[in-house]
């Protein structure tokens, strides 16, 4: 069964963008899984939460593909970097 990573993003400085988003789309290939959405354009369908400045949707081919990910040393790096200039929430969802 699928599982889905949704992120939402907000973006505090650009710095950290070039180099991240040089690599992140390899890993992703490489753990076999690929971007459903990336970037998104997000805008408010309904709630008061503020819109993110990005959002993304990565499928997977379950959850232990989404796990190995985001547990990976790879991705780990990759976030500590990401971190320095945004702030994500994100959310593993597996599909019905």
């Amino acid at each position: 069964m699928s599982a889905f990573v949704v992120g939402q993003m907000t973006i505090h400085s650009r710095d950290w963008m070039e180099e991240y988003f040089s690599k992140i789309p390899d890993l992703v290939a490489r753990h076999d899984c690929q971007f459903r959405v990336r970037g998104g354009d997000p805008a408010r369908l309904e709630g008061d939460a503020p819109v993110p400045d990005a959002a993304f949707i990565i499928e997977f081919p379950d959850r232990a593909h989404a796990d190995a990910f985001w547990s990976s040393t790879e991705f780990r790096t990759l976030a500590n970097l990401r971190r320095s200039g945004s702030t994500l929430n994100a959310i593993l969802v597996g599909s019905i």
